[in-house]
């Protein structure tokens, strides 16, 4: 049945939102609350990393320059016009198992079960490039693309596999992996390697020679404009030695593909993508190059995110990445399996993986819709800023000689700066994380794991944001006995159990156990069952009322118990309290100093 137009029509008498109605309803629900700003947008907004504000509201005067089309500069929407009978992007498997016969297995399971394009980690970090026709034996590369990563074993590698592809030709797509400048970030390492002749061989089978990986700049703790501006120095680095070796500026834009690390904060993902895919259109078009130029991405979800612990809830990171790298038009995604932080996976956590592409293209439909984002107030702001705090980075690693120049100290420094407020966050619960930080599960049973081949040093450091927090984990599982803190509940449950609740989940994130004694408000009876806990540091529970009251007195008790240190859940101060945790505190702080009490060994 056909609807009128003027029955979907609403009514007229309806008032227009507008902003200044939505200043004056926020502003009476933050003065109930106690918050106090100049503004609601002020109290609301917060600042991401790389200095953009990410506020409460956006309305059409917020939409920046126009986007352009999918597939046409600037590239924001896409690199490439997208129908819906295509099948979204492409589906490329990690594999650094360093037995050729294990890798071959995996990789033949994998193309067997939706996986469209290999990533072969050859070198020190995994498989011998002289395995290459072990490793593929019974792929057909005229149809299945394979990207190398061999780093300083680029030119052997690419050479192996070259020969191997001869007889029926590579399939489109494919990459040699070369990237001495992202080796260099990675490792410290430099190797001699002659881009214009790789370029060369390259194009004679239709492949790209460079792949600029921009996750090292990540996994050193740095924010997506750093990563973004990184990466494009990087690639004008490369353009000057391909155009100066007699390459067309078309060529070497031709041999240039990128990859970026996917996190769980979508928008910010989303957005990371959408801004690359602008910033490359724009050097692009200062080398003369106006169309055709779309920045080819490969979307890694990222090493920093992944957890040790619980890492299960990594299913839950990675398919958040994968959808917003999806979103964000990347050509590419690889899913990192669950368990990578416990060695190499396994057949399941390779199906979980690429299943994760499965549901999302095939179940959800992610990829039907040509840049789901575009249009979005927010998303096209949060491009647009992140493009251009990405471009002022970008302009200063020139300033400073280059990507290669700036890699002495001006990057090393900026990331370093960054990872030291990022790790603040994270020891102050700020950034949450699931299973570690927050809601960690002491009575888990790990996955056992072959031990991943180490990973090369000497380049930027590899930071894990769980790692404070599963250290601890760590140090508390290889004690005798599991260390516990006592928590002194004083008062009736109504009176301690958010603050009990909120004290056991900080305790137990650094695998500390938790005992809880005492439900009234006599000291010595809150005293005997500290005694019967077995340890020498307690944790005052219990509302503000009964700490003006009861909180000295319990304090006291403890000590004369044997307590060493006292904390108190909440805030305020009270003799006999050494210190109190609160929502925003320095956790880890709190717990380094609960472990040296309790005599727990390093």
């Amino acid at each position: 049945m056909t609807v009128q137009p003027d029955r979907l029509r609403p009514d007229p008498g309806f008032p227009a939102a507008t902003r200044e109605e939505w200043r004056r309803l926020a502003a009476a629900v933050l003065r109930r609350s106690g918050a106090e700003a100049g503004s609601p947008e002020e109290a609301l907004a917060y600042t991401t990393y790389d200095g953009v504000v990410v506020r409460p509201l956006y309305d059409p005067g917020d939409l920046p320059v126009d986007p352009g089309l999918p597939g046409f500069a600037p590239y924001v929407r896409g690199g490439r016009p997208v129908s819906g009978a295509e099948p979204g992007w492409d589906v490329r498997q990690r594999h650094a198992h360093p037995d050729p016969a294990t890798s071959r297995e995996a990789v033949l399971a994998d193309l067997e079960n939706g996986v469209t394009s290999l990533w072969l980690v050859l070198g020190d970090d995994g498989l011998d490039p002289a395995a290459l026709p072990e490793v593929l034996d019974g792929v057909l590369l005229d149809l299945a693309p394979v990207v190398l990563d061999a780093g300083a074993r680029t030119a052997e590698a690419a050479a192996t596999y070259l020969r191997l592809a001869a007889p029926k030709g590579a399939a489109p797509g494919g990459n040699l992996g070369a990237d001495p400048i992202g080796l260099r970030a990675r490792t410290g390492a430099t190797a001699p390697l002659d881009l214009p002749a790789l370029a060369g061989l390259a194009a004679e089978h239709g492949l790209r020679a460079i792949t600029i990986d921009a996750t090292p700049y990540h996994d050193a703790g740095g924010a997506d404009a750093e990563e973004l501006g990184c990466s494009i120095a990087t690639g004008v680095a490369y353009l000057r030695v391909l155009t100066d070796a007699g390459l067309t500026e078309r060529e070497a834009f031709e041999q240039i593909a990128f990859r970026y690390a996917a996190t769980a904060d979508q928008f910010l993902t989303i957005a990371k993508f959408r801004a690359a895919r602008r910033l490359w259109a724009r050097v692009a078009e200062a080398c003369g190059v106006h169309d055709g130029a779309g920045q080819v991405q490969h979307a890694v979800t990222s090493s920093a995110m992944m957890t040790a612990r619980d890492p299960w809830v990594n299913m839950l990171r990675t398919t958040l990445a994968c959808f917003a790298a999806g979103v964000g038009g990347a050509d590419a995604v690889t899913v990192q399996p669950f368990d990578a932080r416990l060695g190499l996976p396994d057949a399941f956590a390779r199906r979980i993986a690429r299943n994760t592409h499965a549901l999302l293209v095939e179940e959800a439909g992610v990829a039907r819709v040509i840049d789901p984002a575009g249009g979005s107030w927010y998303v096209e702001r949060l491009t647009a800023d992140l493009a251009g705090r990405a471009w002022e980075w970008f302009q200063e690693i020139e300033r400073a000689g280059g990507a290669e120049a700036a890699l002495d100290r001006l990057i090393p420094e900026r990331l370093a700066a960054t990872w030291e407020r990022r790790s603040r966050d994270i020891a102050h619960r700020a950034a949450p994380l699931t299973g570690v930080s927050e809601f960690p599960n002491l009575d888990e049973r790990l996955p056992v794991r072959e031990p991943a081949p180490r990973p090369a040093g000497g380049g930027l450091p590899r930071v894990h944001y769980a790692r404070g927090f599963e250290d601890l984990r760590d140090r508390a599982d290889r004690a005798p006995t599991r260390p516990a803190v006592f928590l002194a509940t004083i008062g009736p449950v109504a009176a301690h159990t958010a603050r009990a609740s909120f004290a056991a989940n900080l305790f137990q994130a650094g695998g500390l156990a938790t005992v809880t004694g005492g439900t009234g408000t006599d000291p010595a009876e809150i005293a005997a069952a500290f005694r019967q806990a077995g340890t020498t540091v307690a944790c005052l529970c219990s509302s503000d009322a009964l700490y003006a009251e009861h909180a000295s007195a319990v304090a006291a008790a403890l000590r004369g118990a044997g307590a060493k240190r006292v904390w108190l859940a909440g805030r305020g101060r009270h003799d006999g309290v050494d210190a109190t945790v609160h929502a925003g505190c320095d956790a880890l702080a709190a717990l380094n100093t609960t472990f040296d009490d309790l005599g727990v060994a390093p």
